[in-house]
């Protein structure tokens, strides 16, 4: 049987691999990056659960704040979603 700090690594990486490939095929701009800042979180978690805080708190600072944040003020600042087409 798996010990405790496998199976966290296990469904960290797996949130992360989920997370992302959401992030890729979302369609909705704004939960795109909501997916990708969820990402960033996990991979930031699974960097501290492996013993490596500065890339852990890098990942975190970077990935998770700073560049969700400016997708996102991107996003609101040039009209936020695409144009929904009929058909």
């Amino acid at each position: 049987m798996p010990d405790a700090d496998f199976l966290i690594i296990l469904m960290l990486s797996v949130s992360t691999i989920v997370t992302a490939v959401t992030a890729v095929l979302q369609r909705n701009l704004i939960r795109a990056v909501i997916a990708f800042a969820v990402s960033s979180v996990c991979l930031a978690s699974l960097f501290f659960v492996l013993d490596s805080p500065y890339a852990g708190a890098l990942e975190l600072t970077v990935g998770a704040g700073l560049v969700a944040v400016l997708f996102l003020v991107a996003l609101v600042l040039s009209g936020g979603e695409e144009e929904k087409v009929r058909i």
